[in-house]
């Protein structure tokens, strides 16, 4: 599980002092901590597809915070941003490419836009960006 090897990385950041991997894995397991309250259960991991939408979430927030920082020129924050963007990459399964996600859509039977989202919603969730999936359908369409 996902939750499991983020909460022993972190302990691994504490226990080396970088500050940097620990800070970011502190934001990372409130999100997830968040996530499980919003669900009723604490106490149980979340699947890998949901910490999977959470990273992905996350990394778009450290993009968006990188090009303000790029924008004012602060050269230190961005290679801090850098390294926690490679930190939570690190966490992602492969993602789907543009060519697999026309594979699969050409492969269904019915391509309607309802119908393909929910396919990739249920089988690929986590694997798959949902802009992308949308993007692709139009072009086969």
């Amino acid at each position: 599980m996902i939750e499991e090897q983020i909460k022993k990385a972190n302990i691994e950041a504490m226990k080396n002092k970088d500050t940097i991997a620990r800070g970011f894995y502190s934001v990372l397991l409130n999100k997830i901590l968040l996530e499980k309250i919003a669900k009723g259960d604490r106490n149980t991991l979340l699947p890998d597809a949901d910490v999977s939408n959470i990273i992905q979430k996350v990394i778009k927030e450290l993009n968006d915070e990188k090009a303000n920082y790029e924008k004012v020129g602060n050269v230190e924050e961005v290679a801090n941003l850098n390294k926690q963007i490679e930190i939570a990459s690190t966490y992602l399964p492969k993602m789907l490419t543009k060519e697999e996600i026309k594979e699969i859509i050409c492969s269904l039977n019915d391509k309607s836009v309802p119908t393909v989202m929910k396919h990739f919603k249920a089988n690929y969730n986590g694997k798959v960006d949902m802009r992308i999936v949308q993007e692709v359908l139009k072009e086969v369409q």
